[in-house]
């Protein structure tokens, strides 16, 4: 099988039948082989039944029912289980994605050896409201990350061989960041397409302002994950060690002005009562909870099932 198209929707019946037809007219014109995976993310309307009316007129659809509302992650976690053309393409289900750019995304991917291409809606039909933080969002992305190439991080259309979709694993709200969970599993050819897009036909955008809020939080989780997920204390134990050796060099420094005062016959007061002593006691504590906390997570990450999963390309 040439292509499988993963569409994850939440409400949006009226789209479906116009989609799929658009979806199988440009893979006949194109004679690619293909299946449409929808999968129905909870939705509260008819959607589900329409993607079985689709189903029985066309062989190529199927469908995964979700009892409740997961997220697109989710959603698009379980269609990367079930791909199995040689190339998959990800794709929204409200019409603003338009399935006459999947051949030439189709080609980048076995011609030009990409491991991924992410499709640049660079006009986009949004309010302001929108696409100026999604600049902000995308900006910061590209720094963290270091995949400057890419203008869209958050660009529903995407495609990818199917051993990328394989060995990443998309849960919580990461689809935002795939590019990124695919280089940090070693797929590092990632290309970019400008493609169009379409104001939206029916309904209304399922997502607010709090995704670009919840966006940066698992943008530094991801962060995080890939340079200290497997040694915690690497960063832990450093930040431990830094702060409890400021603390002591402190302790010693007022332990040693006060004995120092003694022996010269100068004034001077308790230890107790001068308030660096305490603040240095307080950094030699929390030093030593953060070098704790790194020794718990080296236990926990040495304990992890998947601790010796490493990414191997090939064997002979």
């Amino acid at each position: 099988m040439d292509i499988s198209v993963i569409i994850p929707l939440y409400n949006e019946e009226e789209s479906l039948p116009e989609l799929q037809e658009w979806i199988n007219r440009v893979m006949v014109d194109h004679q690619l082989s293909y299946e449409a995976i929808y999968v129905d993310d909870g939705s509260t309307d008819s959607s589900w039944s329409i993607i079985g009316k689709l189903q029985k007129e066309y062989a190529s659809v199927k469908g995964i029912q979700f009892r409740c509302n997961y997220g697109k992650s989710a959603a698009l976690y379980s269609g990367f289980k079930r791909a199995e053309g040689e190339v998959v393409i990800t794709m929204d289900a409200d019409l603003q994605d338009s399935p006459d750019e999947i051949p030439a995304l189709y080609k980048m991917i076995k011609e030009s050896n990409y491991d991924l291409v992410s499709g640049w809606k660079k006009k986009r039909y949004d309010p302001l409201t929108k696409t100026i933080p999604t600049k902000l969002f995308n900006a910061t992305a590209r720094k963290v990350s270091g995949i400057h190439n890419l203008h869209d991080f958050n660009c529903g259309l995407k495609a990818y061989k199917k051993a990328v979709v394989k060995n990443i694993e998309v849960y919580g709200e990461m689809h935002r960041y795939i590019p990124y969970l695919a280089k940090s599993a070693g797929f590092h050819r990632i290309g970019e397409k400008i493609v169009h897009h379409q104001a939206r036909k029916y309904g209304e955008t399922k997502f607010g302002l709090s995704r670009f809020i919840n966006g940066y939080l698992d943008l530094l989780t991801l962060w995080f994950l890939s340079k200290f997920g497997v040694k915690p204390m690497h960063i832990f134990g450093l930040i431990g060690s830094f702060m409890f050796l400021i603390g002591l060099l402190a302790i010693i420094y007022v332990g040693a002005s006060k004995l120092y005062a003694m022996r010269n016959g100068l004034p001077y007061a308790l230890v107790t009562d001068s308030p660096y002593f305490y603040i240095a006691l307080t950094t030699m504590m929390i030093g030593t909870q953060f070098f704790l906390a790194g020794f718990l997570g080296e236990l926990v990450s040495r304990n992890a099932p998947e601790r010796n999963n490493y990414k191997i390309e090939k064997e002979i």
